[in-house]
C-alpha cells in the first residue's frame, strides 16, 4: 500500500470512527425513536463492516446494548442482541469486561417464552457461544447458574423454535468444554432434557448438537447416576444401531459419550454398556472404520471395553482386529 492509499484508508477509518461515536451517542438520547434508529444502523454496520466492529465497541456501545436487552420493545431487543452478536466476533474482551453484560444476556434468555422475541433469544445464545470460544471465559460463564438454567429451559420447552434450541445447544456445548462446569450442568437438570430432545427430535442437526453436549457432560464422575436415571445408555446404544440410519457425527458423539461414561463411571454403567453391546457393536465398528481420526480412536477403545467377558457379542475379537488394522494402515 503506497502513501496515497494509506492516507485514503486512514481517512476512511476516521469517518467510520466518527460515525460509530455519533451513533453510540444517540443511544443515550431521551427520544425513543432516536435510540431505535441508532440501534438499527449499528446493527447493519456491525453486520456488513468488519472493521467497524471494534470502533463501535471502543465508542462505548456495549453497556447501552446490554441495557436495551431489558427493553419492552421487541425491535430494540432484536437489534441490540444482533449487534452484540456481531461485536462478539472481534471484540469479545469489550463484551466480557462490561459490567452486567452476562446478567443482561441471562435476562433475555430467561424470558425466552414470554417477553423476549425469538430472534433476540437466538442472538443472545449465539453471543454466548461466540464468547465461549475463549478458554478463559468458560469458567466465568459456566459459573452463572442462571444462564445454564435458562439455556436448559429453552432446550426443554417443546415450543421453543428450532433455531433457539440449536443456538442454546451450542452455548451449552461451550460451557461443557470446561470440566468443572459439567457437574453444575447435571445439578441444574440438563441431562434429562438433552436425552428427551434426542429421542423426540428428528432433525439431524439438532440431534448432532445435543449428542455433542451429552458426550462432553459424560466426562465427569457425577454423570453416571444422571445418565442411568435418564435411560441414557439405551438411547446412546440405539443411536449406534445401524438400522436407525443416524449420521456419522451422531454415531461419533454416541461413542464418545459411552467411552466417557465408562471411563469416569463405575462398574454399574460399564456392565450396562457391555450387556447392551450386541445391538450397537456394528455401529461402533462403522465409526472405527469410517469415522474421523478421533472417532476411530474412540471407537477402537470402546470396542475393547464391550469385548469384556460374557457380553454376548459374537466375533468381537475379529471385529476389533479388523478395526485396528484399518486404523493403522
Amino acid at each position: 500500500m503506497d502513501n496515497k492509499d494509506f492516507r485514503g484508508r486512514g481517512r476512511e477509518m476516521e469517518v467510520k470512527r466518527r460515525t460509530a461515536r455519533s451513533l453510540v451517542a444517540r443511544l443515550s438520547s431521551v427520544s425513543e425513536q432516536t435510540r431505535a434508529e441508532a440501534l438499527s444502523e449499528l446493527r447493519l454496520i456491525s453486520k456488513h463492516e468488519d472493521d467497524s466492529r471494534p470502533l463501535i465497541a471502543e465508542a462505548g456501545a456495549v453497556p447501552y446494548l446490554a441495557e436495551t436487552l431489558y427493553s419492552t420493545s421487541h425491535d430494540s431487543q432484536e437489534n441490540a442482541a444482533a449487534t452484540l452478536l456481531n461485536l462478539s466476533i472481534s471484540s469479545r474482551e469489550s463484551l466480557m469486561s462490561t459490567r452486567g453484560l452476562l446478567d443482561a444476556l441471562s435476562h433475555a434468555l430467561q424470558h425466552a417464552s414470554t417477553s423476549t422475541p425469538p430472534a433476540a433469544v437466538q442472538s443472545c445464545a449465539a453471543t454466548l457461544h461466540s464468547l465461549l470460544v475463549v478458554d478463559s471465559y468458560r469458567s466465568i460463564i459456566g459459573s452463572k447458574r442462571d444462564i445454564v438454567h435458562a439455556l436448559t429451559q429453552i432446550v426443554k420447552n417443546p415450543n421453543s423454535p428450532p433455531r433457539s434450541i440449536k443456538d442454546s445447544l451450542k452455548a451449552l456445548f461451550g460451557i461443557a468444554l470446561y470440566p468443572l462446569n459439567r457437574n453444575t450442568m447435571i445439578e441444574l437438570g440438563v441431562v434429562q432434557p438433552l436425552f428427551a430432545l434426542i429421542v423426540r427430535d428428528g432433525r439431524v442437526g439438532i440431534v448432532e448438537d445435543a449428542t455433542a453436549v451429552v458426550a462432553q457432560i459424560a466426562g465427569c464422575e457425577e454423570s453416571e447416576e444422571a445418565y442411568v436415571r435418564a435411560g441414557g445408555v439405551r438411547v446412546l446404544m440405539d443411536l449406534l444401531d445401524v438400522g436407525t440410519g443416524t449420521s456419522m457425527r451422531i454415531k461419533e458423539n454416541a461413542v464418545a459419550a459411552l467411552l466417557n461414561l465408562v471411563s469416569t463411571g463405575g462398574e454399574k454403567v460399564g456392565r450396562e454398556v457391555r450387556e447392551m453391546a450386541a445391538t450397537a457393536v456394528d455401529g461402533v465398528v462403522e465409526v472405527a472404520e469410517g469415522g474421523s481420526t478421533k472417532g476411530k480412536s474412540k471407537a477402537a477403545s470402546l470396542l475393547k471395553i464391550i469385548e469384556g467377558p460374557n457380553n454376548g457379542v459374537r466375533d468381537s475379537r475379529k471385529l476389533i482386529y479388523t478395526c485396528h488394522t484399518h486404523i493403522h494402515t
